[in-house]
């Protein structure tokens, strides 16, 4: 059965989710916001980067795929509305549902006509967030569950830089499910995608979330953990200590062994937020979870310990140059980025010569912080211009960066080189 989709919010998520649906045959519609974002997604460009999803966009749109400012009439045909909006950390780490709140104040006068829909909240929200919050809000507005309509959630479960090829081959779909029509329509929904289908409660499906995301935060501080006993130890050689660590075969070859290998700490969008909405949800409930307090603290030092040896190894006079900007290689996401951090401490030490290059992310992280430091064009014009080469987001083509430069002072705030 093909089905009408209407997708609130068009960022990573959003955008994914509605281009694979229409790759389904699905006719889906997308609402966004911001304006400057729908008409670059309507003139067939991606507002940020990701392998695959530029030709998913410019196969669908204007076909399967339409952009439309005219979210009542899009919510009137459509069968589902996904809700993939924003759900930022409030000041005590609580996710912000105001997004969330605005989407549904859109559409929500409409659901009591004869059409039955299922809402789908794709967006990341804390275990008991739909029970707890969201339906009671749609019960404020005399609106109830199960009535005309279901509400279910949905988490993703996307890379970014690998966006498209996880949303089409997923490894696992899962939907927290209030009600057996609801289940029965997200089961059809998804029957054209050849992954396993797991319908759970409302609380399961947003725990199965933040269970990933705070496993894998875990993964990255435990790994920071280690390397700082490695150094104070000293004479360990790290990076091949955990290369040697991966060949376990109890990893299987996995990409998973990522998260068990020392950097400079997590960043992006989702690891810390999640683990932080997790550790508040959890303090909310009467309890503090210690290991997630301390993988939030060792992540929140690890700036101030590369910026450390990078002050051991550098004057004030000296020219720094920081190699990557965005949180991680194969993206050009700058949030949370562990680049600004650095910096930032740099510059409130008297640092003031930092040069920068990102083969992607100049532009955004520009726009994003308003930090005094220079960009570079080229990887070798700060290569050129730097006395301290400083390695912090390990994209490939720095990978020769120690042949290329044998003479410069260099700190591998990856492990990577």
């Amino acid at each position: 059965m093909n089905y009408k989709i209407t997708v609130f919010g068009l960022g990573f998520v959003g955008l994914t989710t509605a281009l694979a649906f229409a790759e389904k045959g699905h006719k889906t519609y997308g609402i966004d916001v911001n304006q400057d974002r729908l008409n670059m997604i309507k003139s067939g460009k991606l507002p940020f980067v990701e392998p695959g999803l530029d030709d998913a966009l410019l196969r669908h749109i204007n076909n399967n795929f339409e952009i439309t400012n005219e979210a009542k009439a899009a919510v009137i045909e459509s069968d589902f509305i996904f809700l993939c909006v924003g759900t930022p950390a409030g000041e005590n780490g609580e996710a912000d549902l105001r997004y969330i709140y605005s989407a549904i104040d859109m559409f929500s006068s409409l659901l009591n006509n004869d059409k039955y829909r299922t809402i789908v909240i794709k967006s990341t929200i804390p275990p008991s967030t739909t029970s707890e919050r969201i339906i009671p809000y749609l019960k404020s507005k005399e609106l109830n569950p199960g009535d005309l309509f279901s509400i279910a959630n949905n988490p993703e479960f996307l890379r970014e830089g690998k966006c498209w090829d996880d949303m089409i081959n997923a490894d696992r779909i899962v939907c927290g499910v209030s009600d057996s029509r609801g289940e029965d329509m997200l089961r059809s929904l998804y029957s054209r995608f050849e992954a396993p289908f797991f319908a759970v409660s409302l609380n399961t499906g947003e725990f199965i979330k933040y269970l990933s995301n705070s496993l894998l935060a875990t993964m990255i501080s435990y790994a920071n953990e280690m390397s700082k006993i490695a150094d104070v130890i000293g004479d360990i050689e790290l990076k091949d200590a955990f290369e040697i660590l991966h060949l376990d075969r109890r990893w299987g070859g996995a990409s998973m062994a990522s998260y068990v290998y020392p950097g400079c700490g997590y960043g992006g969008y989702c690891l810390p937020k999640d683990t932080q909405a997790l550790y508040a949800k959890s303090l909310s409930k009467g309890y503090e979870p210690g290991i997630l307090k301390n993988v939030i603290e060792v992540n929140s030092a690890m700036p101030q310990f590369m910026a450390d040896k990078i002050m051991l190894n550098a004057q004030a006079s000296d020219n720094i140059g920081i190699l990557g900007l965005s949180f991680k290689p194969g993206s050009d996401d700058v949030r949370d980025s562990s680049a600004a951090k650095i910096i930032k401490l740099l510059l409130a030490s008297g640092y003031k010569k930092i040069y920068s290059f990102d083969p992607i992310a100049n532009k955004g992280f520009a726009e994003e912080y308003d930090l005094d430091i220079t960009y570079c064009s080229t990887k070798e014009n700060l290569c050129e211009i730097a006395d301290v080469l400083v390695l912090v987001t390990a994209w490939d083509e720095f990978a020769g960066i120690k042949t290329e430069y044998p003479l410069k002072r260099m700190i591998d705030c990856r492990y990577y080189l």
